[in-house]
């Protein structure tokens, strides 16, 4: 199977500008493809995880992607998908996350020998002159074409400042410039990036009189239709120091029975019919494939080794004589002590367990935490000094979250 149909098989292909020429340029390694990301936090986290799946998909094909930083466009934030306006990042704090994303992309692409290209916008994006655009560019943008984008008009009525209208125009002079320096002839990304991705081909043709092309893959979405990669503490980030391996490889063991085969499909790079043969399971039956799940994408993104720790800790903590010393763990001060012991709302909020006393009053009232195997049924339960050192208490939240709790002694 080529990989145009691979792509489609495995359900990531949402729109495509113009198919018979796509599926020619990457079912023979003609494509010279780019995919934007914007430097707003300091990792990248599972949305972008499918974008970083895709180029290597391609690039495994022949395919040259260029992964490109958003060091300009993220001074400017992307009104796509959001309902208000992103705060402002300094230049310095971009730089310093454009430099974390590098490290991380590495893992998802060979960037040896000329086979890939990382570049960052800020390098043609900020010694632009705004007269000099205006008249350049901006002329070919069409103020009520833009409008009718969907980025835009979810925005309209909240309010849409002139910052983040600027955002297309800027997405679209990065797949201009690209194109004239680097022979960029594609450009890809999530399906709320569409809009976007058009523009850029638009400016393209006006420009140059050149065909380029977009195509935008599926976002990841539960059966219910909402976003993945997101848990009760916040985003399932690809940092190990933000999200552990161990905490990873849990998020994605504990999908929806109905989501893990789409998960498989389309995050995985296990053969297909691998994949269908399992399209019969059921229930109880389920878990294995959801093993298989966590553990290969925790390979991807971590390594083997990390994948097998944390497949062993799962196993050994859900057959309840385990080891504790790879568990996710969270180390408190004796200056947290109050006569020399500790109530449990506190040590639920220390180790990340609860954001707030009131939600950890509201897991222990809903009977939802246990410590060393024993249901906490009181707000006030304290524990000592003496218990917390050497390997300390393990708290469980819920039915598969666990946490270490110690004192250095």
């Amino acid at each position: 199977m080529e990989i145009f149909d691979e792509l489609k098989a495995r359900g990531l292909i949402a729109q495509i500008t113009d198919e018979e020429e796509v599926k020619d340029l990457i079912n023979n390694g003609k494509a010279v493809f780019y995919i934007g990301f914007d430097a707003t936090a300091d990792s990248l986290h599972v949305g972008h995880f499918m974008a970083l799946n895709l180029m290597r998909r391609l690039q495994l094909a022949g395919n040259t992607p260029i992964a490109l930083l958003g060091g300009g466009t993220s001074m400017i934030g992307d009104p796509s998908g959001r309902t208000d306006m992103r705060l402002m990042l300094t230049e310095e704090q971009i730089a310093y996350n454009a430099d974390r994303f590098k490290v991380q992309m590495e893992k998802f692409i060979d960037f040896s020998g000329g086979k890939a290209i990382m570049l960052n916008n800020a390098e043609w994006l900020k010694p632009l002159k705004y007269i000099d655009l205006l008249r350049d560019i901006g002329a070919h943008f069409s103020v009520n074409q833009m409008l009718t984008a969907e980025c835009y008009k979810n925005r309209m009525e909240r309010g849409l400042s002139f910052l983040e209208f600027n955002y297309m125009i800027m997405q679209a002079y990065d797949f201009y410039y690209m194109n004239e320096k680097y022979g960029c002839n594609l450009q890809c990304g999530g399906d709320d990036q569409w809009s976007n991705i058009l523009a850029g081909t638009r400016l393209i043709r006006k420009k140059t009189g050149r065909d380029a092309y977009g195509l935008t893959i599926n976002l990841l979405l539960t059966s219910e239709g909402k976003k993945m990669g997101k848990t009760s503490s916040g985003a399932v980030w690809l940092d190990p120091e933000k999200t552990s391996p161990y905490d990873f490889y849990q998020y994605w063991r504990n999908v929806d029975d109905a989501d893990v085969l789409n998960c498989l499909r389309m995050l995985t790079f296990l053969p297909l019919e691998d994949i269908n043969a399992m399209n019969d399971l059921q229930g109880a039956q389920l878990n294995g494939a959801k093993d298989i799940l966590a553990y290969e994408l925790t390979k991807l993104v971590h390594n083997e080794e990390e994948a097998e720790k944390a497949r062993s800790i799962s196993w050994e903590l859900f057959s309840a004589h385990g080891k504790t010393d790879d568990m996710p763990a969270a180390r408190i001060d004796s200056t947290e002590l109050t006569d020399g012991a500790i109530r449990i709302t506190e040590l639920l909020v220390l180790s990340g367990l609860a954001s707030s006393r009131a939600e950890a009053r509201r897991l222990i009232d809903q009977k939802g935490i246990e410590v060393d195997g024993r249901k906490v049924l009181s707000i006030d339960a304290v524990w000592n000094e003496q218990a917390l050192k050497g390997a300390g208490i393990i708290i469980k939240k819920g039915k598969k979250v666990y946490r270490r709790v110690y004192m250095e002694c």
